[in-house]
């Protein structure tokens, strides 16, 4: 007979009578860690959460396979996607079995060789490294939206339109639960201007030329660039932040292994939910149908049971393939992010033109948000450069 889920272990909790909510919305890292390390003292992998309604949060190689593999029982409808207009909608919404027609509509897009083709246009639209220290963070976000805006529109976008949209992401929660109906009838007028253009003109080889000729093209260009943008910004000032700190890894050949060790430590995505469509039994705990069941590539990236040395940055660990479904900073499985291929390649065009770079000083402390990114500034400046000449 399945125990109850209020068997589950649990982190603690200030006031019993907000359960985790309080937690939750000042310092989640911490509640989670917690929450983690009571589930290990029982002997498992899942924890239960008090927001208001029933969440359980797993984090072993097991739990994240079953979670992203069987996607008749953890759907997404109802998942705390819904809850931020920005990702309301679209691929990332839907269920079996629409999900993998929708998606093989989607996947040529956004797959390498497409991404591939769109290298050279964002490189080009990358900005210069600023000659004085510059805040790694800040110079991120404006190289990414640039390089967004050249992938997706060719550049033509609108890019204080663009800043304006995707602004709130990068506020503290529930800011970008807040309904911005005028902002996104501006900027949907925007993606049909530039979509009138390429039909007038026999369109472009950018993602939205692509995406004009889908079913709901617009919604899923406004949803993927909203859910393209805060995550490689993240990710692109980690890897510059840490490049300066360890710049013997900043060559061309370096660069993978950094981009992925940054993804383990910080990735992103740092939590990730689906909405139990029945009851589940896990580990002899019942799970009850309408639970909210969220996975954390976070917390697996930093199990010790899974990593050595797990805190430490250690580009060379890729040497050797991951254990299967500890390394999710882009999900898994069927739903795996569609925008892999893209962001990996801005992030690796970017890193491959940067100048040497050193740390100045910095606040990388995770600040987990929609999305994870340090709290900043990161300010860095280019490496003084060591003459070999011979007077």
């Amino acid at each position: 007979m399945p125990s109850s889920f209020a068997a589950l272990p649990e982190p603690p909790c200030e006031v019993r009578a907000f359960g985790h909510l309080p937690e939750w919305g000042r310092a989640p890292l911490p509640l989670i860690e917690a929450g983690a390390e009571a589930a290990r003292r029982a002997g498992g992998d899942v924890f239960r959460l008090r927001l208001g309604l029933p969440a359980v949060v797993g984090f072993s190689p097991a739990w994240n396979r079953r979670l992203l593999s069987d996607l008749e029982t953890f759907v997404s409808a109802g998942s705390f996607s819904r809850v931020v207009p920005y990702l309301s909608g679209g691929v990332i919404l839907s269920d079996v079995p629409e999900h993998a027609g929708r998606r093989g509509v989607l996947n040529p897009g956004f797959g390498r060789r497409a991404v591939l083709a769109l290298q050279e246009r964002v490189r080009r639209a990358v900005p210069a490294v600023p000659e004085g220290p510059f805040d790694a963070l800040a110079w991120a976000d404006g190289a990414v939206l640039r390089a967004l805006n050249a992938a997706y529109f060719s550049g033509e976008a609108d890019e204080r339109l663009l800043h304006a949209f995707l602004a709130p992401l990068r506020r503290p929660f529930p800011v970008p639960a807040v309904p911005r109906p005028l902002l996104f009838r501006r900027m949907d007028g925007e993606l049909r201007r530039l979509m009138d253009l390429r039909a007038r003109e026999g369109g472009r080889d950018d993602l939205l030329g692509f995406l004009a000729g889908v079913p709901d093209g617009l919604l899923e260009a406004r949803v993927s660039l909203a859910a393209a943008h805060d995550t490689t910004t993240h990710a692109l000032a980690y890897a510059l932040w840490q490049l300066a700190l360890h710049p013997e890894w900043h060559r061309p050949e370096g660069h993978p292994w950094v981009l992925k060790e940054v993804l383990r430590l910080w990735p992103p995505g740092w939590m990730g939910s689906r909405r139990l469509a029945r009851d589940v039994d896990w580990q002899g705990v019942r799970l009850p149908g309408g639970a909210v069941a969220l996975y954390s590539p976070y917390l697996t990236g930093r199990d010790a049971a899974l990593w050595p040395d797990p805190l430490a940055f250690r580009p060379h660990r890729w040497a050797a393939p991951p254990p299967a479904w500890a390394y999710l900073p882009f999900g898994g499985g069927e739903r795996t992010c569609l925008g892999l291929h893209l962001a990996q390649s801005i992030i690796l065009t970017v890193l491959e033109g940067l100048p040497p770079l050193r740390a100045h000083w910095g606040d990388a402390r995770a600040r987990p948000g929609i999305t994870l990114g340090p709290a900043g500034p990161l300010v860095v400046q280019r490496r003084a450069q060591v003459s070999t000449a011979v007077p």
